[in-house]
């Protein structure tokens, strides 16, 4: 079986290093893919926008599936000029992407269908949203959001009026995120534990996956600017099985069955960020591919082949699917170039490699990283490396991460140091006698 992966970063060399080990996989490409995915892939440089030139090369190579990573050619139509040709393909239909390429979108489809979500305003001018800022009604702390794709970093949680007015005026005046501020949403601040919640579907029935949870906000104790995620570990501390139900029964259920009702059948993979109040979850975003960094979480926890998996969904034969998981919890750490999530540098060389990758239980996935003339890995990105441990508990594979992490460094380099912090001191709450 022939196999294309579509994107460049540590999500799709996360992906790669899964679909590697499948048995069915007699070849893997990529494309552009990067430097860590070459040692597991033939590597060819097309970039992940150019969808009619991906299409010439699945057609050319005769790829059995392409699994698309990233929201920018499943939003341009990569899906429907696959399945034109007569080629599989493992992702959404623009139209279904739509959930995700517009907030407004999402949050008039929730209130359509009944999906749990916080309450919003719209906004087509900056000088009506200022207006309404100015009127004195709303509550703060308040989210000032980018309706289009804008790298994970549309949002902005305002504390006063000042940063509100600050967070419009950036968005739909300086336009910091090009045409995704066109229209922004000033949204109701949902108190409580923000959750990732995967699911597959193959456009009628859903396999959910395991639960996560992700770290946005780029410093320690979640300070700082909103990034495209700086850690994440599996499963969630917060998510039970119950609460899984509920999430998969009043979100994921509702809204696969909303898209296909309103002709948008929706195919691959959904994330559900999700809010866990005290009324119940609530919807933050839906993204309508694999969320990076939790794909780094969630490849290695997979005790399965993904392959017959994303191939059964592409073909809209979900009920014949077999999924299982390993008792190991997993921990990623992100380290990124010094600036980011603004700019940042490039071609600092990367020292210490292959020492952390000899780390038990431990793999380094790459993202923004790029080969030096000497074969050594530059810096290439904003976010350049994934370190993920792997451990019986939450607690042990956080460990292994920053072990790995330790041996790691380039000019610049910061991550944050209390990935998993909340969920180990959950648990050991949990395990303390009454007082």
């Amino acid at each position: 079986m022939k196999v294309l992966i579509v994107g460049g970063g540590a999500r799709e060399h996360a992906i790669a290093w899964k679909v590697r080990q499948s048995p069915l996989v007699t070849q893997l490409y990529a494309a552009p893919g990067n430097p860590g995915i070459a040692a597991l892939a033939t590597c060819i440089p097309v970039e992940s926008s150019n969808v009619f030139e991906l299409a010439d090369l699945a057609e050319k190579l005769r790829i059995d599936l392409t699994i698309v990573g990233p929201e920018l050619p499943l939003t341009l139509g990569i899906v429907e000029e696959l399945e034109k040709r007569g080629l599989a393909v493992f992702g959404a239909s623009s139209r279904a992407v739509t959930i995700e390429s517009s907030k407004v979108f999402a949050k008039e489809f929730m209130a359509r269908h009944g999906i749990p979500t916080a309450a919003s305003a719209v906004f087509q001018s900056a000088e009506g949203a200022r207006e309404y800022l100015a009127r004195g009604q709303a509550r703060y702390p308040l989210v000032v959001k980018a309706d289009g794709l804008a790298g994970g970093k549309g949002v902005v949680i305002c504390a006063d009026p000042q940063q509100a007015q600050e967070a419009v005026l950036q968005m739909m005046e300086d336009r910091i995120h090009g045409n995704a501020g066109d229209r922004i949403l000033v949204e109701e601040f949902l108190e409580g534990r923000e959750a990732s919640y995967f699911a597959i579907s193959d456009g009628e029935r859903f396999v959910p996956l395991v639960t996560c949870q992700d770290y946005k906000r780029a410093f320690d104790g979640d300070v700082g600017p909103n990034t495209g995620g700086m850690g994440a570990y599996s499963p969630s501390a917060y998510v039970d099985e119950a609460l899984s139900t509920e999430i998969a029964e009043r979100i994921v259920a509702p809204t696969i069955a909303g898209l296909a009702a309103e002709g948008r059948t929706y195919k691959g993979v959904l994330y559900a960020g999700v809010m866990l109040t005290a009324e119940g979850p609530r919807v933050l975003e839906f993204n309508a591919r694999f969320g990076d960094p939790e794909t780094q979480v969630l490849m290695p926890r997979a005790a399965f082949d993904i392959v017959p998996l994303m191939a059964s969904a592409a073909a809209g034969r979900l009920d014949d699917a077999l999924v299982a998981w390993t008792g190991q919890s997993a921990a990623t750490v992100v380290l990124a170039s010094a600036g980011y999530p603004g700019a940042h540098g490039r071609g600092m060389p990367i020292d210490g490699l292959l020492e952390a990758e000899k780390v038990e239980d431990v793999v380094v996935f790459q993202a923004g990283t790029a080969a030096g003339p000497d074969g050594r890995p530059l810096v290439a990105g904003g976010r350049v490396l994934s370190v993920t441990g792997l451990g019986r508990d939450v607690s042990a594979a956080v460990g292994r991460a920053y072990q790995a992490v330790a041996q790691l460094r380039f000019e610049g380099m910061h991550y944050r140091t209390d990935i998993g912090r909340d969920a180990i001191r959950t648990r050991e709450a949990a395990t303390l006698p009454p007082s």
